[in-house]
């Protein structure tokens, strides 16, 4: 029997949340520091929400194109375990911050798959590509574009992820993660409704 995939549950705006959602069956929190971002968390909030959760779940910070000193100052002052690069970052940026660090990639053609295979790192993060917007979209993929992907290495599968259509997603590409913020929100931005995180769990356990 295959296993299901991990849970990362993306865009935490608070401890108390971050803690329901990983007694809930989340094997990771995303914490967001691009200033575009609603989500996004001062360095001091993001460490009392990972403090809250460490040894439990992993912490993985999501920046986009920040510099390398200060990907590294936010990573030792909030105790993250991994960095999720979701900007324009080159596959040299990505080999200096391994194993910490993994490359989000926008998909909406194959010409985009072959570009995230160049990239270095044991994780890869797939993610709708929508202009203007560098994640968290809430819109979905063509997921056949990265079955081949994700029988090359461990993929962590996004883009407008919900409790409805993430097991006919997992059936489909066989993902080792599954990533989750809007899907699993109601109202504002990094609001987590705990009934929609419970039932995205299950449907990844059934898939």
């Amino acid at each position: 029997m295959t296993r299901a995939p991990s849970i990362k549950i993306c865009g935490l705006v608070d401890p108390e949340s971050a803690v329901a959602v990983v007694e809930l069956g989340a094997h990771a929190v995303g914490l967001n520091f691009v200033p575009a971002s609603p989500r996004c968390l001062a360095p001091s909030h993001a460490r009392l929400i990972a403090d809250a959760v460490r040894g439990r779940a992993l912490v993985i910070g999501v920046f986009a194109n920040a510099s390398e000193d200060l990907l590294r100052r936010v990573r030792d002052d909030v105790g993250l375990d991994r960095i999720q690069l979701h900007g324009e970052e080159s596959p040299e940026f990505v080999a200096r911050l391994l194993p910490h660090a993994f490359k989000a990639l926008r998909v909406a053609d194959e010409a985009d798959v072959i570009a995230a295979s160049s990239f270095p790192g044991t994780w890869l993060l797939v993610d709708a590509k929508v202009p203007g917007v560098l994640g968290g979209s809430g819109v979905t993929f063509d997921w056949s574009l990265v079955v081949a992907l994700a029988r090359s290495r461990p993929i962590v599968l996004a883009g407008g992820l919900t409790p409805d259509n993430v097991t006919d997603a997992i059936r489909v590409v066989r993902p080792a993660w599954v990533d989750v913020a809007s899907g699993v929100e109601r109202g504002a931005a990094g609001a987590k409704d705990l009934g929609r995180v419970r039932a995205f769990v299950d449907a990844v356990r059934n898939a």
